[in-house]
């Protein structure tokens, strides 16, 4: 008896029971485990090899739910997933965050991938698929550019023959939203690691100095607003140990702070021009020692 009639008879067995509660699902039900149109191999007693392929460069649930999709399309599935190289994945879809061996190794803790195939071809050839003895190869429908530059789908030779089963693409996540995420709030994320002690190395920035002192000068601002709060908590006390009326003594204390915080802000935005404006200027010499020392002729001695 197959695995699949000895697991369809255990359902009807279980379906007599009180069924479990639904557990909650990310995306609907592409279609049975095993449909007419692509019958699993002879061997049916042997998993079913799918093979699924791709870059996988900052890994997220995304890239997670698409390899669960292949995993799940027969009920004994052994997922192979496909990863290309550094060469490759620049030359043909751009540079990458993560280096090849730090996507190969992302993906080996997946849980639902059984192998991870380093050096993936970018197209695959019916002699990749024969050594690997793959039997479907499994991703979403939208067309992959191959090496030909015509604009040819990379799967169009799977597809004719017959191999090719799609998952579904989960909307809202991509590792190119993922890296505009962070490019929206570059200056954001360069000043908490500011903060966390990188250095202008580190990141990559020539204006190292200048965002110091605007996270100073913000820090100052929190200072002066918690401050500000916490005056006006003592005036109330004041207020009502003197006896005075409430709204009055609000009102003139109000006035008051006003007109301190004010001036304070005006020293502030001040002092904080005067800084930007000398770090400005030093930088410009600087530059400029540095063009002029490329521009100056060895001495002859």
């Amino acid at each position: 008896m197959t695995r699949w009639r000895e697991e369809e008879e255990e359902e009807e067995e279980d379906s007599d029971t009180e069924a479990p509660s639904t557990p909650t699902t990310w995306y609907e039900p592409l279609s049975s485990p095993v449909s007419s149109s692509a019958p699993p191999p002879e061997d049916f007693e042997r998993p079913v090899r799918v093979y699924a392929d791709g870059i996988y460069d900052l890994f997220h649930f995304g890239h997670a739910r698409a390899l669960e999709q292949a995993k799940k399309l027969f009920p004994n599935t052994y997922l192979l997933v496909g990863c290309c190289n550094d060469e490759i994945t620049h030359m043909y879809k751009g540079k990458t965050v993560m280096t090849e061996a730090e996507r190969y190794e992302s993906l080996r803790h997946c849980k639902w991938v059984d192998e991870v195939i380093p050096d993936a071809p970018w197209v695959l050839t019916q002699d990749f698929i024969d050594r690997h003895q793959i039997d479907y190869v499994a991703h979403d429908a939208l067309p992959y550019a191959d090496t030909s530059g015509a604009g040819n789908d990379v799967y169009e030779f799977v597809k004719a023959i017959g191999k090719f089963k799609e998952t579904k693409r989960t909307d809202g996540v991509s590792t190119s939203d993922v890296i505009m995420r962070i490019l929206k709030d570059y200056n954001e994320y360069v000043m908490r690691n500011l903060a966390r002690g990188y250095s202008r190395k580190d990141l990559g920035v020539s204006y190292e100095k200048q965002l110091r002192v605007n996270m100073g000068i913000t820090k100052l601002r929190e200072k002066v607003k918690e401050h500000q709060e916490n005056v006006g908590k003592k005036l109330h006390t004041v207020a009502k140990t003197a006896g005075m009326h409430h709204s009055e003594w609000v009102e003139n204390a109000d006035r008051w702070v006003a007109g301190f915080l004010e001036k304070f802000e005006e020293g502030c935005h001040v002092m904080e021009t005067a800084i930007k404006v000398k770090i400005q200027k030093g930088l410009k010499r600087q530059q400029s020692k540095s063009r002029n020392c490329l521009f100056e002729e060895p001495v002859e001695s």
